[in-house]
């Protein structure tokens, strides 16, 4: 490993800083953020005092029958795994056990088969300092007994957590990921990396939350890799931040396999959000839907960049892609670029994207039966984002998603 971030240090040395000339980056300008100011926290064995809110703690209390793993800015501060998930060779723990536990699982699918270093500068800065994060490995076709959970917690202000999931053929896992911080006055970062491997024939539903404070800077690489009849459900929710710029990537590798991405967010205030996702259909016979929705409030900024890839090869595919946007304020702002790259001619592809306000009329008429108008605002939401929270399999999720969205609703 260490062999593995000085190589990836390299690499980030060789790499500019990203600006608003690079196609990816153009909607999104870093000439605010201090990169000297952010330095990575490198002390991964060190304890800390700090703990998590009362009333985030009680929200997963409910949701750890497998297992739950929690961590304050990468070092873990609560632990446990059943006895059941034991027994069926279920490995979950974090990054730096799994490094010193598991040698050869980490060495075989650390950022080798998902996320490289050589995707971005942040890519390789995360590759050089990750600290903390989970790893989950299902053995071949062992169908996990109860869904696990990881929070982590960022304190410091400086967090570079990996996500490594692991799915042997024929297995089958539920994971719910979730990240948060408090409040800062500082700036802060997370540089983080998810990869999502499925083999054939295995289930992943993957959740991951954000609600990170409104001082972080957040870069994310994210990819999901799903083999032959293999299924990846996707959720991802972006609530905090002041700036988030993420790369999220599905990869359908071979014959059968189905990926579903789900992806809720809310801005208010000045928040910058900007979502550079990827279907790739590197085999025939693939399946791929997405859907993103989004609502603005006050002077904040969603960017969406879409795109379905056909390989040549890639005959008798299905992708979706959708971007939907409600603008709760005149000055909030949403670019939603939707694309396909069809190589392919024996194949159904279709793209839509929608940027609208409030419809007043639906608020006129839930008034004018009694409703305050404060809570008919809120019905008009949750009629806007429910076909999307249908589609999220886990209702523990469905509910903590739009309750947060309530909230930032005011």
């Amino acid at each position: 490993m260490l062999e593995f971030r000085l190589k990836a240090f390299d690499v980030y040395e060789s790499l500019p800083m990203p600006t608003t000339q690079d196609e990816a980056w153009r909607r999104t300008n870093l000439r605010r953020f201090k990169m000297d100011a952010v330095s990575p926290s490198i002390n991964g064995d060190a304890a800390t005092s700090a703990t998590l809110p009362a009333s985030l703690t009680e929200q997963f209390a409910a949701e750890t029958a497998g297992g739950h793993l929690v961590q304050v800015d990468g070092v873990t501060t609560s632990y446990a795994l059943s006895d059941e998930l034991k027994a069926q060779g279920v490995i979950f723990c974090d990054m730096s056990t799994a490094v010193s536990n598991h040698p050869d699982l980490v060495q075989k699918y650390f950022m080798t088969q998902g996320v490289k270093v050589d995707e971005g500068k942040f890519a390789a800065l995360h590759g050089a300092f990750w600290r903390g994060g989970t790893f989950l490995y299902v053995p071949k076709n062992v169908k996990a007994a109860a869904p696990v959970h990881s929070v982590l917690w960022s304190e410091n202000g400086r967090t570079f957590a990996h996500t490594l999931v692991v799915l042997e053929e024929g297995a089958e896992a539920d994971f719910l990921d979730f990240y948060a911080s408090n409040e800062g006055e500082d700036q802060a970062i997370h540089n983080g990396v998810i990869e999502l491997l499925v083999g054939d024939n295995a289930s992943l539903i993957y959740s991951g939350l954000q609600d990170f404070g409104t001082n972080v800077w957040q870069f994310n690489h994210e990819r999901g890799r799903v083999g032959r009849d293999g299924k990846l459900d996707w959720v991802t929710s972006w609530m905090g931040t002041r700036l988030s710029k993420a790369f999220q990537t599905l990869e359908l590798d071979k014959p059968g396999s189905w990926g579903r991405m789900s992806g809720v967010f809310f801005t208010n205030g000045r928040q910058h959000l900007d979502l550079d996702t990827q279907q790739n259909h590197n085999a025939g016979d693939t399946v791929s839907d997405l859907l993103y929705k989004g609502a603005l409030k006050e002077n904040s900024r969603i960017v969406w960049q879409g795109m379905i890839k056909a390989q040549k090869d890639s005959q008798k595919i299905d992708g979706f892609q959708a971007n939907r946007n409600l603008m709760l304020d005149k000055t909030a702002r949403a670019d939603s670029i939707p694309g396909l790259e069809i190589e392919a001619d024996d194949v159904a592809c279709t793209h839509a994207s929608t940027i609208g306000k409030m419809d007043q009329e639906e608020v006129f008429y839930l008034m004018a039966r009694g409703i305050p108008r404060n809570r008919a605002e809120q019905m008009v939401v949750e009629g806007f984002f429910d076909p999307l929270l249908r589609r999220i399999p886990v209702e523990g999720v469905r509910d903590r998603i739009f309750s947060r969205i309530l909230e930032k609703m005011g």
